[in-house]
């Protein structure tokens, strides 16, 4: 089923009658069990599960505890294929709800286990799978953002007019696609220093990402990729012959979709962008300590000095409330699109995917207007506050926003309040989803969404290091 059915034919479903079978309030230790079966676990990781036990005994706030228990795991629990093909370890990680592989999904749906790879060398190896099976994606098509585990599949998406090839399950061009695998590959390099993930097909994968990015600066010309598909969703559509609106070529990544997979409004992604320097620095850094050619090095550096380049003369933009802030869209003309996104990258998780840019004050700014009504998808609510998006519509708060925005806080109340504000909205099943209303947690989108759930367990334990009293009783 692809996204855009599931949320028309997701609503209430069961969430309402949990809800008022359980008074979460008054019971400390009687919660259902809802997680999956211990047989029915797709994998097994003894170092999550130490971890598991030791928040719930030393936590005060069981609810809490409990959530963790359920979300945190849950990418292993459901989501993840293993085997060894051609000698390698390959993982198939599949969204949750719909059969297919996400690049961006499946990085940020393993990406908190990679600090408990030394005490699991299984897991190490879970890990390891998914960077080889995001090679092989890669290599099939650079353009695409989803992938079938059967090669051969055809896509309900067949007839999009792009080159749709089998075993591609969607072909929306977005910039963060390439540039998560970068990220999981260095995360993981950086927790065990093993470089033997970094084989030829990893190499050949990385002058290909390196490639496409250069393409869709389209200095020289439109490049390969154009994108249309016959839908009344606005969103799902590229203008102008599947190319989008006009750009003054500057030197940014063009993005035809957001990390939404919804359509960009003006083509320069300014998160994307922000991310695509943070992963070619990642990427440079890999290649030197491997001692790759220097001509290589030379051609990341410049490509990533560029985009900078072009973000520091293009990406602020002078508001008469907030000063200078980062836009979230521009074209390079002068135009630009003032609005945060709850999908990551955003303009909130900037201090997520790459810590410098906490200390920068345009940043700050930022924060406070992708934090407030002047932010047209922020919803302020009977239940919560938090940021939305085009992708499931207005009054729809995604939990992913509440969670980054308490991960990129340094402030205790704060994140003591996105904590409660997840506590009381989960609607009774014990996981995060997709969307809910901001008045009415009930009304929820996607009951199954891993990385949702694994980012909020992310989210708990970095709390429990570093300020457990946030996680005390009551």
């Amino acid at each position: 089923m692809n996204r855009k059915k599931f949320i028309q034919q997701t609503s209430l479903a069961t969430a309402g009658l949990l809800m008022s079978k359980y008074s979460f309030a008054n019971l400390d230790n009687d919660f259902p069990v809802v997680r999956v079966p211990e047989s029915q676990r797709r994998f097994k990781s003894p170092a999550v599960e130490k971890l598991i036990a030791e928040i719930k005994k030393n936590i005060g706030n069981k609810e809490i505890a409990w959530m963790f228990e359920n979300c945190f795991p849950n990418t292993l629990d459901t989501t993840v294929d293993f085997e060894i093909i051609s000698g390698k370890p390959d993982t198939f990680v599949i969204t949750g709800d719909i059969d297919a592989m996400w690049l961006r999904d499946s990085s940020a749906q393993v990406w908190p286990y990679l600090p408990l790879m030394k005490e699991d060398k299984n897991l190490r190896e879970l890990i390891k799978g998914v960077i080889n099976r995001q090679v092989k994606c890669i290599l099939k098509d650079p353009y695409a953002n989803a992938f079938y585990k059967d090669e051969i599949k055809v896509s309900e998406w067949k007839d999009d007019k792009t080159l749709m090839l089998p075993g591609v399950h969607e072909r929306k061009w977005e910039i963060d696609s390439l540039c998560y695998p970068i990220r999981l590959s260095y995360g993981y390099w950086k927790e065990t220093a093993d470089t033997s993930v970094f084989d030829n097909d990893w190499k050949d994968a990385m002058k290909l990402i390196v490639k496409t990015f250069k393409e869709q600066q389209r200095l020289e010309n439109n490049g390969p990729y154009k994108f249309e598909r016959t839908t009344s969703w606005a969103t799902d559509g590229v203008p102008l012959g599947g190319y989008g609106y006009p750009t003054k070529k500057i030197g940014l990544i063009h993005s035809m979709f957001r990390p939404s997979d919804d359509a960009t409004v003006y083509p320069f992604n300014v998160p994307g962008n922000m991310f695509a320097v943070n992963a070619l620095t990642w990427l440079f850094e890999i290649k030197k300590a491997l001692k790759f050619p220097e001509d290589e090095l030379t051609a990341i550096h410049k490509l990533a000095d560029g985009i900078m380049l072009a973000l520091d003369n293009h990406s602020v933009i002078e508001n008469s409330m907030f000063g200078k802030i980062y836009a979230y869209e521009v074209n390079g003309y002068g135009s630009f699109n003032l609005m945060d996104d709850a999908n990551v990258p955003s303009l909130l998780s900037l201090q997520y995917l790459h810590p410098l840019n906490g200390f920068d004050e345009t940043y700050k700014r930022t924060i406070k207007y992708v934090l407030s009504t002047s932010n047209p998808f922020f919803f302020k609510g009977k239940a919560a506050e938090g940021i939305g998006g085009p992708h499931v519509g207005m009054d729809y708060i995604w939990p992913m926003s509440i969670i980054m925005r308490g991960l990129t806080s340094t402030d205790d109340k704060e994140i003591k309040n996105c904590l409660i504000m997840l506590q009381k909205t989960h609607a009774g099943t014990g996981f995060m989803h997709e969307s809910f209303h901001k008045d009415d947690p009930t009304k929820f989108t996607r009951r199954w969404f891993a990385w949702a759930n694994t980012l909020f367990g992310e989210f708990v334990w970095k709390v429990y290091k570093e300020r457990p009293h946030l996680l005390s009783k009551g």
